[in-house]
Parts: structure tokens; C-alpha cells; sequence
């Protein structure tokens, strides 16, 4: 892992220093970072940071916006960033297809595109970095298999925050191709996307289907983060039943750390925002960038290796 960030980095720098000096007596470049996601969710908030902490290394303005999965919203300020003559736009995917004329507008404007978080193949960007869903979610799925814990006949619990959103669909694409040919079955249920209410609808969920349910895969770090409230509430204990899903949070590195959470997945944020801007640097300056997946599972054994990397005390 830390190898992977080291080599991130160096290449970095390397393409900052050779690009940087081209601008040091321009116009002043500005650029867009535009979330799909909600600023009180913990992931957001390492995925902000790592945009901050280009923005202070560079020198360069980044107006950052959040949009808790409004895709109107997200557009129109996706629209805004054309018209103020952005440098280059960094952007999720709220829904599959749902930037494509965008980006096509911006690039019409001479303005390069990066997109990260949730791949959309096909929509024209100059770039994706971000984890691979699919692999994400066949990941999981895969984890519980090889580990044992679920078997044919067997039923998996799959709470998300946000019914629908290509994230979750596109990890449970994943799952399917394990679980399907296997005879396991699953379910999706919506969880919310806010913490207290996401607490509440697992609980409830759970105490109702305590008797079935043989394993959990959060699709959501709010979901995974919640686990051990939950359990608590409904009084599960550690382990008991087995959970893997986005690891992501403070909430779920203690998890993993504690037995209430088997795996959690790492998506390496702050560097997502980090490589995107950098990326969209390049392409303004005529450099093709190419697509970056990062992403890596983790265990009770290096739990506090990554809970460091969030900060987490």
C-alpha cells in the first residue's frame, strides 16, 4: 500500500514540476471539484481533504461544492464551472450517463475533465481515477466465499445509503457474478443517507430478519460505519454475523480493528482528489492524462494502519 502511494506521488511531483512553471505568469487558474456526495459523510470529508491539500501545495483556487446526490444541482454547478472559463473540472458520477453532454459542453470550451469516485465508462472524460466498483463489490462477495462464511441456499444483507445510485448498483453487479452461479441469494435494502435515520432502518431491518440473515455487505460507509451501534441495539455480538463493506470511516476501522466488521475497503480518497486535480493540470496543459483505480481491502491486523491515514484517534 504505502509503496503504491509512494509511486503516486513521485509521479505527482514530477508532472507538477513540469507543468507548474508554464502557469507561474498566466491568467490565474482556477478549478472545479464537484461531489455527488453529502460534506457530513466521513469519506467526503478525506475526499475534501485531499482537494484542500492540492489547492495549498499548488497554489492554484479550487471551489469545491457538495450535492448529496441532487443530480440537478450537481449539473448546474457542473454548468457554472463551464461558464466561468474553469481550468479543469474534477467530478464524481452521480448517475450513470447524467454528465455526458456536460462534459462534452467542456471540452467544446477547451476545458479537460476528470472523473473519480464512481467510474462511468463512456462519458467522454479525459479521465477516471477511483476504485473499480465491480471488482469492488466481486471483492466482497468473494471474501466472504473464500473465507467460508457463506455457502449455497445462504442469504446476504446488502443495506445502501441511496436506492439506485451507480455506486450500488454497480457493486452489486459485482456480487451477483459471485453469489449467483453459488445459489446465494441477497438483498438491498435502503438504508438512508443520514446517520441517526440509517441507524434506526438497520436496526429495524435487522431485528426483523435477524433469523435469515447470514452474512452483511455494507454498500456505503455510512452503512458499514453504523455496524457496531447496530448490533449493539439489537444486541448482535462481534462477529456473529459476518460484515465486509466500505472501510472508509473512523467508525469502521474501529470495527474492523474490534471483530464487528471482517474487511473493510480502503478508496484511498484524500489521493483520488489529490491525483484528480493534478490530472486535470496536466490535460490543461496538454498532457493526456489516463485512468488511475486505487482502492485496497483491510483486516483486523493493519486496522490502524489505515485508521492513521483517516486521522482517527
Amino acid at each position: 500500500m504505502f509503496k503504491k502511494l509512494s509511486l503516486l506521488l513521485v509521479v505527482t511531483i514530477m508532472l507538477l514540476a513540469a507543468v507548474l512553471p508554464g502557469f507561474a505568469q498566466g491568467t490565474p487558474k482556477v478549478f472545479y471539484w464537484i461531489s455527488h456526495g453529502s460534506p457530513a459523510d466521513p469519506v467526503w470529508v478525506l475526499f475534501l481533504q485531499g482537494a484542500e491539500k492540492w489547492a495549498a501545495d499548488t497554489g492554484f483556487e479550487v471551489r469545491t461544492s457538495f450535492h448529496s446526490n441532487d443530480v440537478a444541482s450537481q449539473q448546474e454547478a457542473f454548468r457554472a464551472a463551464i461558464a466561468a472559463g474553469a481550468t479543469g473540472i474534477v467530478s464524481s458520477t452521480p448517475d450513470p450517463g447524467s454528465l455526458n453532454a456536460l462534459i462534452a459542453e467542456a471540452h467544446d470550451a477547451g476545458i479537460p475533465v476528470i472523473t473519480f469516485n464512481t467510474p462511468d465508462p463512456g462519458n467522454g472524460a479525459d479521465a477516471y481515477i477511483g476504485t473499480d466498483n465491480e471488482l469492488v463489490g466481486r471483492n466482497w462477495a468473494q471474501y466472504l466465499v473464500d473465507h467460508d462464511l457463506v455457502h449455497e441456499g445462504d442469504f446476504v444483507w446488502m443495506p445502501v445509503e441511496v436506492p439506485g445510485a451507480t455506486y450500488g448498483v454497480v457493486e452489486t453487479r459485482g456480487v451477483s457474478s459471485v453469489f449467483d452461479p453459488l445459489g446465494i441469494t441477497y438483498e438491498v435494502t435502503d438504508a438512508f443517507y443520514e446517520q441517526a435515520e440509517t441507524i434506526t432502518r438497520m436496526s429495524d431491518y435487522l431485528t426483523a430478519n435477524r433469523d435469515r440473515i447470514d452474512a452483511i455487505i455494507g454498500l456505503g460507509d455510512l452503512v458499514t460505519g453504523s455496524v457496531r451501534r447496530v448490533f449493539e441495539q439489537v444486541g448482535v455480538a462481534a462477529g456473529e454475523i459476518p460484515v465486509v463493506g466500505w472501510g472508509n470511516s473512523c467508525d469502521t476501522a474501529f470495527e474492523v480493528r474490534d471483530g464487528y466488521v471482517l474487511a473493510g475497503t480502503w478508496q484511498d480518497p484524500q489521493l483520488t482528489s489529490y491525483m484528480g486535480l493534478s490530472m486535470a493540470l496536466m490535460a490543461s496543459s496538454g498532457i493526456p492524462p489516463t485512468d488511475w483505480f486505487v482502492g485496497t481491502m483491510y483486516e483486523a491486523h493493519n486496522a490502524e494502519v489505515y485508521g492513521g491515514l483517516m486521522g482517527c484517534e
